[in-house]
């Protein structure tokens, strides 16, 4: 199963260069989830009592799951 990652973080689709000219691009970089686990991530290492409890893993885990239910509750 894939997982909805709401597309990029950070679009951007269209520039225009110093000579006016206007260009089209695909969207690029880190999606949405990556960006609100990264977020997540950090409040959570952050926390001194959660870093001394927990793996690395077993954070980025919960950082995913934590950005999986902020889409979630977002497209409702």
């Amino acid at each position: 199963m894939t997982k909805d990652t709401s597309g990029p973080a950070f679009p951007v689709q269209s520039y225009v260069n110093a000579d006016g000219e206007t260009f089209e691009s695909e969207p690029q970089g880190m999606t949405l989830r990556d960006y609100f686990a990264a977020k997540a991530m950090q409040a959570y290492t952050s926390d001194l009592d959660w870093r001394m409890d927990m793996s690395n893993e077993q954070t980025a885990i919960a950082a995913y799951s934590m950005a999986d239910a902020m889409l979630k509750v977002r497209d409702q």
